[in-house]
């Protein structure tokens, strides 16, 4: 499943709900590639993550492994 800034334009609620979703179409054992401007909701969500800049890959690891990265904080979790 390919998902490309699926939040866009919605409401707090419904970007809960869609990441809710997601989650639960990947637990059935269906890869999903999500392109995400949520940072830290697709960091939570993610195995495996990428973090671009200026269309090159900066950064990547497990979204755990980056979500508890101070630089990844810093410089694009607004800390």
């Amino acid at each position: 499943l390919i998902l490309d800034e699926p939040t866009a334009g919605l409401s707090p609620l419904l970007v809960d709900h869609l990441f809710e979703q997601v989650r639960g179409v990947n637990a059935t054992g269906v890869a999903v590639l999500l392109v995400e401007q949520n940072a830290k909701k697709a960091l939570a969500l993610a195995h495996r993550a990428y973090v671009l800049a200026a269309g090159e890959n900066r950064l990547e690891g497990t979204g755990a492994e980056l979500l508890a990265d101070p630089e990844v904080a810093r410089l694009y979790l607004g800390g």
